[in-house]
């Protein structure tokens, strides 16, 4: 049976399922905007759940990761994505 766990989005505390990807737990927990785009500046989350849009990526302990394809555990510390951090 899954676990309920710690995480923190941009410094705040949240719980999640264990085993889950990042963008549904951080949906679960209410959190839909996961980045701006590099170019206009808008609101970006999760789109296709599968790998191939990464309009979901956020930095996860200091790496960046698609959050559909991130596992959840215990103790992550993910932080949104910025224009500066993904117009690399």
């Amino acid at each position: 049976m899954p676990q309920r766990v710690d995480f923190s989005f941009d410094g705040v505390p949240l719980t999640g399922w264990a085993g889950d990807n990042l963008a549904a737990a951080l949906m679960q927990a209410g959190t839909r905007r996961l980045r701006d785009s590099p170019r206009a500046g808008q609101a970006r989350g999760a789109f296709c759940l599968m790998g191939s849009c990464q309009e979901c990526i956020v930095w996860v302990d200091g790496a960046r990761r698609e959050a559909c394809r991130t596992t959840l555990h215990a103790g992550m510390a993910i932080r949104s994505g910025t224009i500066a951090d993904v117009a690399v």
